[in-house]
């Protein structure tokens, strides 16, 4: 905003600091002072006023209090003193509100025989200053009082005001929506189309202003205006910027009034130019002010503990500083003597509603530069361990390391990205209707990320971490739960012999598993298990393997369903693993057993066993297990094939197996004997055939 230094002048007892000592104090207090400039006689500041201080600072008047509050420096007031047979009596005009919540309140004077030209120089030279033009003398005394108070006044010619008591019929002022197609042509000439969302004062005809923001050319002031009428009103702050930004139309009014200012202000505004047009136009002000006001705006009280004034600045200040800082401020203290200040806030700060702001005022004004710079006493607590937080990073590192790159989906899917038949959650106000449905799985989205990876690359490997949502039956009542999951796609375009992907996405998962230093893992053959579950139904019916720790099922690894694959239209085969996190998290946090490794070497046998498509690898195990003892110290499923070479109705096996002892070296001779019993057992008990 452009502040007049003279204009700042006027309002105050002794001389001002210089304009660039004033703009240094400004700066330091209250508001930044970007620009002074030379204008004739005077100086023009430059200064940033915030939005929580435009309420009360958007004028020449509340600068000047805020310069008074910082100098100590104050003498007058702008409040106009009318004559005393103006202040009483009934106005010749009618006022009806009907929108209360959009126009708290509406005032409004008479004047009349007034003669309308030039302002006089001393008025031009204060508005030209701050950039504005020159009109007439009542126009530029509605906007000189604007910027001298930031209250925006109207003058409109009572005479084109739905009648004239020179006609005998008395005009009515109404503020109304508009109406639906009602337009209007302001002042400068521009048509506006109009809604019910616009708030205008109208006559019993049409439209005369927009509430707040522009006069309308109907009732313009001009050389032959005899008789106005002026307006104060308060306007809706939230009403006013929603119509200013529809109509691109800003204005210094408007401004004011989405800033939000005191109602209380009004009459003293209206009082102010009612004073100024008598002086400079002549006329008589017809007693009585019109003054719609239902709802009076009374000052608020707020209590100020003392103590709570150094707790919060870290300094302590003497109560009669604090005192001396809030009176400075237009604050009133009632029982001064108590160790908490009862302040009554003037209506015009409406920035101040609680103890921590009239503090931020004391410390402003007391200076924060005086303030010592020191560190706060608190204790520092740490935040609780986050497990789930902690492992889901280190997941991310190993995955990354072993060549896959994380993916970000969102948690919605449409119709046509259902590609197995669960219960879906549908949302009740989707963002579109492609994205209706909260997702079951994550690997719907992921085999789209593979599809549109392959366009660019020829082996792409992709993990995401997330959640998925299903809907339980609890107590009569359907509920939406939601899981944690790790799932990871993996897939080569040019074409593979046998089951690469498959192995290398095994080994991914392997070694995640093992750098959580998860133990007793092993994959379980799940062809034939008769479950329906929505992971199952993602797979190949004889190429997939559950994932377990023990007994305890984590998830599944396996060759995506070409089915699926036809259906998205990918051609390379895709493998897929989808795990639970959360037991992923409580497996690698569990409390551990750790027993030092035996000191003599181990041996390890490859096996390798043609069984029936039905026979399950845990079955294979157990055997090995129970035959070996305690000398098999560990058993790796490290190959599973079906195809060339192998017999129709057959499937290969092949493991690792690791003899050791704890207490000796083990000799071939002991070695030979224990694998030839597994063997035996393995033909002979499981009637499967070992191949030699």
């Amino acid at each position: 905003m452009k502040v007049s230094y003279n204009w700042l002048q006027s309002f105050l007892k002794n001389k001002l600091p210089a304009p660039e000592k004033l703009a240094e104090i400004l700066t330091m207090s209250v508001f930044e002072v970007g620009e002074i400039k030379k204008v004739g006689r005077d100086r023009v500041l430059d200064i940033d006023v915030l939005p929580n201080r435009a309420h009360d600072c958007l004028s020449h008047w509340g600068v000047a209090r805020e310069v008074a509050a910082i100098t100590g420096n104050w003498s007058s007031s702008i409040g106009a003193v009318l004559k005393k047979n103006c202040s009483n009596g009934a106005a010749p005009i009618k006022v009806e509100v009907k929108n209360k919540d959009l126009c708290p309140r509406y005032c409004a004077r008479v004047i009349t025989d007034i003669k309308v030209g030039p302002s006089p120089k001393w008025l031009k030279e204060r508005l030209e200053v701050i950039g504005q033009k020159s009109i007439n003398n009542i126009v530029d005394a509605a906007n000189y009082v604007m910027f001298e108070t930031g209250q925006p006044l109207h003058a409109f010619d009572m005479d084109k005001v739905g009648g004239s008591p020179r006609r005998g019929l008395p005009p009515r002022i109404i503020i109304r929506r508009a109406k639906k197609g009602e337009k209007i042509i302001t002042l400068e000439n521009e048509k506006y189309e109009l809604n019910s969302d616009i708030l205008v004062i109208a006559d019993t005809k049409e439209p005369l202003a927009i509430a707040g923001i522009k006069g309308g050319k109907k009732a313009e002031i001009d050389q032959g205006t005899k008789d106005i009428i002026l307006e104060a009103a308060n306007f809706n702050p939230q009403n006013i910027r929603q119509v200013s930004k529809k109509l691109g139309l800003r204005t210094e009014s408007s401004l004011r009034f989405e800033a939000g200012l005191d109602a209380n202000l009004a009459s003293e505004a209206i009082d102010r130019a009612a004073d100024l047009i008598q002086k400079i136009a002549g006329g008589e002000i017809v007693p009585g002010l019109i003054d719609v006001y239902p709802k009076k705006i009374r000052p608020k009280k707020i209590k100020l503990e003392v103590e709570k004034v150094k707790r919060l600045l870290g300094v302590e200040i003497p109560k009669k500083d604090i005192i001396k800082i809030l009176e400075s401020l237009s604050f009133k203290i009632q029982d001064t003597k108590y160790k908490i200040l009862n302040t009554i806030i003037p209506t015009w700060r409406l920035d101040i509603t609680l103890p921590e702001d009239l503090i931020e005022e004391i410390g402003r004004l007391f200076g924060y530069e005086k303030i010592p710079a020191q560190l706060p006493s608190a204790a520092l607590i740490p935040p609780e361990r986050n497990d789930s937080l902690v492992y889901e990073n280190k997941i991310r590192e190993i995955l990354v390391s072993a060549g896959l790159s994380e993916v970000y989906n969102y948690s919605f899917i449409s119709e046509k990205d259902i590609i197995t038949r669960p219960v879906l959650v549908e949302l009740e106000n989707p963002v579109s209707r492609e994205q209706k449905y909260l997702r079951p799985s994550l690997m719907p989205n992921l085999l789209k990320n593979i599809k549109d990876n392959l366009r660019f690359f020829n082996e792409v490997g992709l993990f995401e971490i997330g959640k998925v949502f299903k809907t339980e039956d609890k107590r009569q009542k359907t509920e939406v739960s939601e899981e944690k999951k790790l799932a990871g796609v993996f897939a080569l375009k040019i074409k593979s012999e046998g089951t690469r992907e498959f192995y290398q996405l095994k080994g991914v998962v392997d070694s995640l598993l093992n750098k959580l230093r998860i133990s007793d893992v092993w994959y379980d053959d799940a062809n034939n298990k008769q479950q329906t579950t929505n992971n199952k139904q993602f797979y190949h019916s004889a190429r997939r393997a559950e994932i377990k720790v023990g007994d305890d099922l984590v998830g599944w690894l396996g060759e995506i369903s070409p089915e699926i694959l036809e259906r998205l239209d990918i051609k390379p085969r895709v493998v897929g693993f989808e795990i639970d996190f959360e037991k992923l998290v409580a497996l690698a946090t569990e409390e551990r057993e750790y027993l030092p490794p035996s000191k003599y070497p181990a041996v390890v046998r490859d096996i390798a066993v043609l069984v029936e498509p039905s026979a399950r690898v845990e079955e294979v195990l157990n055997l090995i297990e129970t035959a070996g003892g305690p000398l098999v110290q560990d058993v790796d499923l490290f190959d599973m094939y079906e195809g060339e070479n192998i017999p129709d109705g057959k499937k290969n096996l092949a493991f690792h197996i690791v003899y050791q002892a704890e207490d000796r070296t083990l000799t071939d001779k002991e070695v030979n004997d224990l694998h030839a019993k597994i063997v035996w057992t393995l033909e002979n008990e499981g009637g499967w055939e070992v191949r030699k």
